[in-house]
C-alpha cells in the first residue's frame, strides 16, 4: 500500500492526469491495455508490452519499429475500441491520451485508467516523452529499463547531432502527405520540430501551427519554405507518386528543382522515445551518409 500511495503521489505531482478511476491502481501493473501507439511502443521498449492495442495493422504501417509481440490483441479502432474485448483481457490498467478522453468514463468501468499527455498543447514533446517514460517505468516496475531507454535515446540524438555538425544541411521541412494536394507540415511544438532543434537543425516551417504542432496546408504553401530540404515519411498515399509529385506546382518548388527531397521509412509523428531515436537515426543516415 505504501508503494502504491508513493506512486500515485509521484504521478500527480509530475503533472500527469490521473482520473478518479485510478485509485485502485496496482503497482506494478502486469496487464496493461493502451489506446495510444506512442505508449505502446514505449511499453514494448521497456520489455512490458501491452496486452492489447487498437488497429495493429495501422501500428505496423505508422510505427513499424519496435514491432508488437505476436500475441498482442487487436482492440479495433483507436477511437471506438471493442470494450468487451478489453474487458475480457482483465487489464490492471488502461492508458489513453487526452484526445481519447471521451472514452474514459466507459473504460473506467473496466479498469483503472491513466491519461498521459505528451503532444497536445505540451510544447516540448521530447521532454514530456522522457517524463512519460519514467512514469511507465514506475507503473510497470521497470524503472531501470526506463532510465536506460532515456539514456540510450539521448546517446543516439547526440551521435546524430555530431554528424549534422560536420555537414549541416539547409533548413529541414518535415511533412506527412495527406493526399495529392494536401500535407501536414510540422513546426514548433511537434515531436519532429522538437527533435530538429535538439539535432542542431533549423526547421524550414515557421508558420503558425495547431496544438499538435503541425499546419495542414496545400502544396502551394510549400513555396514559403524557400531553400529547405523536404523530408516526408511513409506511409504515403497512393496518389503521392502519380498526383502530387507529377503536378507542375510541385515540380516548380525550389527544393524539388534542387533535388532536396527525401522520403523516410515510417516514424510515428505522435510517438515517444523509440520514435525519437528512430527519427534521429534515419534523418542523419539520409542527409549525412556515413
Amino acid at each position: 500500500m505504501r508503494r502504491l500511495l508513493t506512486l500515485l503521489c509521484v504521478l500527480i505531482c509530475s503533472g500527469w492526469a490521473l482520473p478518479a478511476g485510478a485509485d485502485g491502481l496496482p503497482a506494478p501493473a502486469r496487464r496493461i491495455v493502451t489506446l495510444d501507439w506512442g505508449v505502446a511502443e514505449t511499453l514494448v521498449a521497456l520489455g512490458a508490452p501491452p496486452a492489447g492495442v487498437p488497429d495493429i495493422r495501422g501500428y505496423a504501417d505508422w510505427v513499424a519499429d519496435p514491432p508488437l509481440p505476436a500475441g498482442t490483441v487487436n482492440l479495433g479502432s483507436r477511437f471506438e475500441p471493442n470494450l468487451e474485448l478489453i474487458r475480457s483481457l482483465k487489464p490492471d490498467l488502461i492508458i489513453l491520451i487526452p484526445f481519447q478522453s471521451g472514452l474514459e468514463p466507459l473504460l473506467r468501468r473496466i479498469a483503472p485508467t491513466l491519461t498521459l499527455s505528451v503532444h497536445q498543447g505540451v510544447g516540448q514533446p521530447y521532454a514530456a516523452a522522457q517524463e512519460a517514460t519514467r512514469t511507465l517505468g514506475r507503473l510497470t516496475g521497470r524503472e531501470a529499463e526506463a532510465e536506460a531507454l532515456i539514456t540510450r535515446t539521448e546517446t543516439i540524438l547526440s551521435d546524430s547531432r555530431a554528424r549534422f555538425a560536420v555537414a549541416p544541411p539547409p533548413p529541414v521541412l518535415v511533412s506527412a502527405v495527406a493526399d495529392a494536394h494536401h500535407l501536414w507540415v510540422f513546426g514548433q511544438g511537434s515531436l519532429y520540430g522538437d527533435l530538429l532543434g535538439r539535432l542542431g537543425l533549423r526547421n524550414g516551417w515557421t508558420e503558425p501551427v495547431s496544438d499538435w504542432g503541425f499546419s495542414a496546408v496545400g502544396a502551394d504553401r510549400l513555396a514559403e519554405a524557400g531553400d529547405s530540404t523536404f523530408v516526408t515519411l511513409r506511409p504515403l498515399p497512393p496518389d503521392y507518386e502519380t498526383g502530387l509529385t507529377q503536378s507542375p506546382l510541385w515540380q516548380a518548388l525550389p527544393f524539388v528543382q534542387a533535388g532536396r527531397v527525401t522520403v523516410l521509412p515510417p516514424v510515428l509523428m505522435f510517438g515517444m522515445l523509440p520514435s525519437s531515436a528512430r527519427f534521429a537515426t534515419l534523418l542523419a543516415d539520409a542527409l549525412v551518409p556515413r
